[in-house]
């Protein structure tokens, strides 16, 4: 037996369409509109501040969001990434791949007793950990030195990549009111953060501690590629089960081989 509806399911049907379409035309013209110049930003900040606050964001966070400034370095530096289209021998050379090799080897045996526990923990050998920490930072050397909070707030307001740096950003006003970003956290030009340049999002999700203390970081990072996958001894060369993991890590293909094939050397496998 069906339930008895009331009213005329045609006119409610209507009305539910009208009133939707209203709601979308509304959110549409509240929402922050992105920009691709400087003009904008500080407008921008304060069309964003209240989608911040319908998300659940605190006055720690807004207040962090409205500290922020306009980072051409980081626009100039989103413009110009051409490293990760060079071939891997070229990328190799230019990331200095040889250095980290030889540094990387020297670390795992110095820092044995913590990439020990890591691996009895996560299941991720001292390789990709260290493939990464030098790829990134040239372990811990170079961290950036810019504001990580504007780099993003500039990302999101940026057309370009809107999106996802708004994800991004939201994220990072979350770690503001928690009391572990601020405005003057330094970070690197798309705003990483620490020895492996961990993105505001996957702190949240998979950051332990300062990032700027190698062993958190370490830790951070083996806990991150465990939980996109990574097995306890398999391998993890390009077809082998932990490179997708290491693809999870970066998208760029030839970064991906690059962290796969130092690794390799370090580890000795």
């Amino acid at each position: 037996m069906k339930p008895h509806r009331p009213g005329n399911p045609g006119l409610r049907w209507t009305g539910f369409v009208v009133l939707a379409a209203l709601g979308s035309s509304i959110v549409q013209a509240s929402a922050a509109q992105c920009g691709n110049s400087s003009g904008g930003f500080e407008a921008w900040k304060q069309q964003f501040a209240p989608e911040a606050r319908a998300k659940g964001i605190g006055q720690a966070g807004i207040s962090a969001l409205m500290q922020t400034n306009y980072a051409q370095a980081t626009i100039n530096a989103d413009r110009g990434q051409r490293s990760f289209r060079l071939s891997f021998d070229e990328f190799m050379a230019k990331r200095g791949g040889a250095t980290i090799i030889a540094r990387g080897r020297t670390l795992k045996q110095t820092h044995g007793a913590l990439f020990a526990s890591l691996e009895q923990r996560y299941g991720v050998p001292p390789g990709p950990l260290i493939a990464i920490w030098g790829m990134e930072t040239a372990f811990g050397t170079q961290r950036g030195k810019q504001s990580a909070l504007s780099a993003v707030a500039t990302l999101a307001y940026d057309c370009r990549r809107s999106e996802y740096f708004t994800d991004q950003l939201m994220a990072a006003l979350k770690l503001a009111d928690r009391g572990l970003m601020s405005a003057t956290t330094l970070g690197s030009m798309h705003g990483e953060i620490g020895q492996t340049q961990f993105m505001p999002k996957a702190i949240l999700n998979y950051g332990s501690g300062n990032l700027d203390v190698a062993a958190n970081a370490l830790t951070s990072t083996a806990n991150y590629l465990k939980a996109h996958g990574w097995k306890a001894g398999a391998g993890y060369q390009p077809g082998e089960p932990n490179f997708a993991a290491i693809k999870e890590w970066n998208a760029a293909t030839v970064y991906q081989q690059a962290i796969a094939h130092i690794a390799r050397q370090i580890d000795g496998r």
